[in-house]
């Protein structure tokens, strides 16, 4: 073993040091007198040479003796620095988080999330990152994310917080010259903007669902985007028919804006969850924004059936 293995051969050292006696230096770390003479005889082994020169009236250190002092010090006010932090971290939170979100969830139901918990924590800084690629973000090290979708991966773990419930919609301006579907199977001769990610499902394909009616609708849609605000607009702009979650268009369809086609009917819903990497330890902060957020996202979204 080297020099710097053991701190508390380096410890014993620097108090001998500082105490002035072998003597005093047992009195202060509480320790017998033989204990540290031998804990020092470790030290000076594992050196290869004399860290101190004692007589009977004084002890002095060597060359040597003054470099690992210097060091040991060093170390040791390193490590009390370290669990300093450590301890202050598990008290008060205080910190940056880093979080990524899918990219329209994060700029709205995520971003008054963590506004929320920066309220009530005010030492704690969030970096709020956007992807619908949550995998590349757990690998670049953020802390959590908050996602729309599923994401099953044993290199992160996920908690579900509630469901995204998701209906179909169209633009007013769309049927002013089309008739709107009276049923699911209608919806195939309409143009149609989807949603592309993995998490998302195949936009190719849409599933649609009234009480324990069930249908499967196969589409050609003539946009596809990562943003679901890309789909918002365009759906807005008349370009076709688009699935959207409810509070995405909640004021486009109070407006009249949009229209809610096949009321009955609704897409499948997405899973919300949290998800944090399996293998890196959480910090105290980390631990109490997913609290937090699952809390939260409780009082937003409706509750995954147990």
């Amino acid at each position: 073993m080297g020099i710097f293995d053991n701190l508390d051969l380096l410890r014993a050292f620097a108090t001998i040091v500082d105490s002035g006696s072998i003597s005093a230096a047992a009195r202060k770390l509480r320790l017998t007198q033989p204990t540290l003479s031998r804990q020092l005889q470790a030290l000076e082994s594992r050196s290869g040479t004399a860290l101190l020169r004692r007589d009977t009236h004084r002890m002095s250190l060597t060359d040597t003796g003054h470099q690992v002092l210097a060091d040991a010090k060093a170390l040791l006010s390193m490590v009390e620095e370290c669990e300093s932090r450590l301890r202050t971290d598990q008290v008060a939170l205080s910190g940056t988080i880093r979080v990524f979100s899918t990219i329209d969830f994060g700029q709205t139901v995520v971003s008054r999330l963590i506004s929320s918990f920066i309220q009530a924590n005010p030492a704690v800084r969030v970096e709020l990152g956007y992807s619908n690629r949550p995998l590349h973000m757990i690998e670049e090290g953020c802390d959590a994310g908050i996602l729309a979708g599923s994401l099953r991966d044993e290199r992160v773990v996920s908690r579900p917080l509630g469901d995204i419930t998701r209906c179909v919609v169209g633009s007013a301006s769309l049927f002013k010259d089309r008739r709107k579907p009276a049923r699911p199977e209608d919806l195939s001769s309409f143009p149609w903007v989807a949603l592309s990610g993995s998490q998302f499902g195949n936009p190719k394909h849409m599933t649609l669902h009234s009480g324990t009616e069930v249908r499967t609708l196969d589409l050609d849609p003539v946009f596809v985007t990562e943003g679901g605000a890309s789909i918002r607009e365009a759906v807005r702009m008349g370009l076709g028919v688009a699935v959207l979650p409810e509070w995405f268009v909640e004021e486009d369809l109070i407006s009249g804006r949009m229209v809610r086609l096949l009321p009955k009917w609704q897409a499948k819903p997405w899973a919300a969850q949290i998800v944090y990497p399996a293998q890196r330890q959480m910090s105290a902060r980390v631990k109490a924004f997913v609290e937090f957020a699952t809390q939260y996202m409780a009082t937003v979204l409706k509750s995954r059936p147990r």
